[in-house]
């Protein structure tokens, strides 16, 4: 994960993304003794209100839309990746009986695994998009941290999971407006949204922390499988 994060931020320097920018890796470990990174602090907070505001959502969908502008060949350190935090597959613990699991979350798991996303370019993905990894002055993104499950994909990967992260934070009107942010800043529509908050909605713990989040999560959810 600290090289991913590393190739992550020699990518966003290359293309002059707003992200931290790397000061020096010891990725062998050779000077500190175990594997090792150092990058720029950067401005703002990632502090997130409970009432954000309209220009915020649409500021978080425009930022990742300028990520996904990248279109970078899968390698080691940054590779394909075909669901957000991909370090975790919450989804496959159910499946193997290492998790509890719901009706909706089996069902929607089932419906998931019959469908397939529409090709499309790959694109370079910041693989962990939440609130808490964006760097703010009031509605404007000074950058995105925490680059450790970057990698390559479609950008619903992204998309979905910043949607279900509002959803959880600010109620259910607030992913549609991270969606007209990344359409706009884009210039196109985005692909397979139903899918992807899919996708994001199942890559979760059968219980969220805070418990107020199971039931948003579940209705984000819900609304996914209705569009599919």
């Amino acid at each position: 994960m600290i090289a991913t994060n590393v190739a992550a931020l020699l990518m966003a320097d290359r293309h002059s993304l707003p992200a931290p920018r790397l000061l020096g890796a010891d990725l062998g470990g050779q000077t500190a003794g175990v594997p090792a990174s150092v990058e720029t602090a950067v401005p703002g907070s990632s502090a997130w209100p409970a009432r954000v505001g309209v220009d915020r959502l649409r500021a978080a969908g425009a930022a990742i839309a300028r990520v996904h502008r990248i279109t970078p060949a899968p390698s080691g350190h940054l590779p394909v990746r075909a669901r957000p935090i991909a370090v975790d597959d919450f989804a496959r613990e159910r499946r193997l009986g290492s998790m509890p699991t719901t009706p909706l979350l089996e069902r929607a798991d089932a419906l998931i695994h019959g469908v397939r996303a529409t090709p499309g370019p790959r694109v370079f993905v910041h693989g962990d998009v939440w609130p808490g990894n964006m760097m703010w002055t009031g509605s404007d993104c000074r950058a995105s941290i925490d680059w450790k499950t970057a990698g390559v994909g479609s950008p619903g990967v992204d998309l979905g999971e910043l949607r279900k992260q509002v959803a959880l934070a600010n109620g259910e009107d607030a992913p549609r407006y991270v969606l007209e942010g990344w359409e706009r800043g884009s210039g196109t529509r985005a692909p397979d949204v139903a899918y992807w908050d899919a996708v994001a909605a199942l890559n979760t713990p059968t219980e969220c922390d805070p418990p107020a989040h199971t039931s948003r999560r579940d209705k984000f959810l819900r609304a996914a499988l209705a569009r599919l």
